[in-house]
């Protein structure tokens, strides 16, 4: 016997071009879980996609997942199969975080049972996303030890992807250890995906089930007009797909269908088949899904045509869902339906009442009962819709704010051992030995007094307005910026960021800071501008981040010093012999010995 089923847990997508966000939602905690949210962000860079976060019932583009996917894969340096597997174990437990875990697990008393009930899963999804497009599965074999299945779908690489959520599915819910073996995988001309899995599982309760098959007990006859009269919504046909009755509530709307062939006036929507007796009478086990049409298609018409329609179909035309069951005596298939009706309003549009529907089943108590929620559930989407806004706004608010804090994290550590320690790598490790590095200080000549002359706050503003000019010098010049005492300024190249132009670098900064300072005007008013002191040395450090509290990036060696005394004892810019010899080699700076200078 082949039976089919539909996994939408494992396509939750709504067309062919778009998918739901909820797959992408499980992608993003599955990463994030296991490995870090940088992990995450180093992903999407990769991918080129700035979206960080999605709405799990919001739709996307159906390449997102390959996209991610891909980056993914070379991010973390594993294979895509190995992904998509792990992708689709975490996405069972992921799912439970919306409560889809409590259907999962009343699907099925055991596996076998749970494989052929996914079609009451889907189902039970499509009141949350109505568009949704699931792969088909069938069950083309089964014995005692597990199960051959068959998988179609129109989206590639995601036969691993379906492979861990079945594992999952098995271990989790029903403590059953499975192996799955893909035996073939071939794309179809139509675009569509067919992979062959083979579930290797002790089916205990196959064996019990086909040993009932041999048992049998009498049954009651029941006439055929009590028959008809609880099911107001079948339709018999016979093997010409000839329709010989039809029951009263599908006769109140449609009075014109007996005698008339059932494919020509309504299109079958689920499964995926051909609508013909053979085609019907194999899947007799699956839930059909019919929508009546007002145009007929011609009899030449092929087949995925009509499901093309189907899909397409306006929500005018009645949506029947049903059982098609083989009646022997009759030689006939009747299609036991109900009519799958949103709100008041669509039962009216197809031309239905309330005492159309069955006594017998819940159909008018859902009508009913839908109509009273449908307000709360609308105000309640709103609510939930103004929250989500809130959230992306929060999340847009708090990247704007990541990328100020990271600004000013720059600004006191450099960019690369920032990086490091946000890695998780200790303060100690990121002291590393330069070299041969050129270090510049500078002061102000005369400070002290100018001090004495003015006001504390005009002291702050002179400093200000003379700092911000030298910082914006140093991004100009390529060298970094160490620290700031009082009028002290201290300035290195080649490091952090390792060069061999370092002492150039910093005697054109040097310059700079010469021709800037000129234009800086002297508030104490000893001087018409403030004049400097500057001094170069280039040797050996050793550089790093020190201290917990207040982490800065320090360097520690006696050029530090020598460099330190070089300003202190010089005249506009004072170089040491190191830092000259570095300079010869350029042949492009003209320096002049100065008068000997013994150093502290």
């Amino acid at each position: 016997v082949e039976i089919r089923f539909l996994l939408p847990v494992s396509h939750i997508c709504c067309s062919s071009r778009k998918m739901y966000g909820l797959l992408l939602e499980g992608i993003h905690a599955f990463i994030t879980s296991k490995f870090s949210e940088d992990v995450w962000d180093a992903i999407l860079a990769r991918a080129k996609t700035d979206t960080r976060n999605f709405r799990t019932r919001e739709v996307y583009s159906d390449g997102l997942i390959p996209l991610i996917v891909d980056a993914a894969c070379e991010e973390l340096r594993m294979s895509n199969d190995d992904i998509m597997f792990e992708n689709g174990v975490f996405f069972i437990t992921f799912l439970s975080n919306f409560g889809y875990d409590s259907i999962l697990r009343v699907l099925g008393r055991d596996l076998r049972d749970f494989l052929n009930g996914l079609d009451n899963l889907h189902e039970y999804l499509r009141f949350t996303y109505v568009k949704m497009r699931p792969p088909s599965f069938f069950c083309v074999n089964e014995s005692k030890t597990g199960i051959t299945l068959q998988y179609r779908s129109k989206r590639r690489g995601f036969h691993h992807y379906v492979r861990g959520q079945i594992t999952e599915i098995a271990r989790l819910f029903y403590q059953t250890s499975m192996r799955i073996e893909i035996v073939s995988k071939t794309a179809e001309a139509c675009g569509v995906v067919n992979c062959i899995f083979r579930l290797h599982f002790n089916n205990i309760r196959f064996a019990i089930v086909s040993d009932r098959l041999f048992e049998s007990s009498p049954l009651c006859t029941v006439p055929s007009e009590v028959f008809f009269e609880v099911f107001p919504f079948n339709i018999v046909f016979n093997r010409g797909m000839r329709i010989l009755n039809i029951g009263r509530g599908l006769f109140n709307t449609l009075p014109n269908l007996v005698n008339t062939l059932i494919n020509e006036n309504f299109l079958l929507i689920r499964p995926m088949i051909e609508f013909s007796w053979d085609a019907v009478i194999i899947h007799t086990n699956n839930v059909f899904e019919l929508i009546s049409m007002e145009n007929k298609l011609q009899d030449g018409q092929a087949s995925k045509e009509r499901h093309k329609k189907a899909s397409n179909a306006s929500d005018n035309g009645l949506r029947l869902k049903g059982q098609m069951k083989y009646m022997p005596a009759w030689d006939a298939i009747v299609f036991l339906g109900t009519p799958v009706l949103r709100d008041v309003e669509s039962m009216y549009s197809v031309g239905l009442y309330i005492n159309d529907l069955s006594m017998h089943d819940s159909s008018r108590d859902l009508i009913l009962a839908g109509e009273q929620q449908s307000a709360e559930l609308k105000l309640a989407l709103e609510q939930e819709q103004e929250k989500s806004a809130k959230l992306t706004e929060s999340m847009k608010r708090l990247d704007e704010e990541k990328k100020k804090t990271d600004e000013l994290l720059y600004q006191m550590i450099p960019k690369t051992v920032a990086d490091r320690l946000r890695r998780g790598d200790s303060a100690v490790s990121t002291c590393e030995t330069f070299d041969e590095v050129t270090i510049l200080f500078s002061d102000i000549c005369g400070f002290t007094n100018i001090c004495g002359a003015i006001t504390p706050l005009d002291v702050v503003n002179m400093l200000n307005n003379m700092y911000s000019v030298f910082d914006k010098l140093t991004e100009q010049n390529c060298v970094y910026k160490v620290e700031t005492v009082g009028d002290a300024y201290m300035i290195v190249s080649g490091a952090p960021v390792k060069t061999e132009h370092h002492a150039p670098l910093m005697s054109e900064m040097a310059q700079d800071m010469i021709k800037a300072i000129a234009n800086c005007k002297d508030p104490s008013g000893i001087n018409p501008h403030l004049m400097m002191r500057i001094g170069l040395h280039t040797g050996m450090v050793v550089a790093g981040v020190v201290g917990v509290k207040m982490p800065r990036y320090c360097l520690f060696g006696d050029t530090v010093n020598t460099a330190n005394k070089m300003e202190s004892s010089g005249q506009r810019i004072h170089i040491s012999a190191t830092t000259k010899t570095k300079l010869d080699s350029y042949e492009a700076y003209v320096i002049s010995d100065g008068s000997e200078v013994v150093l502290p």
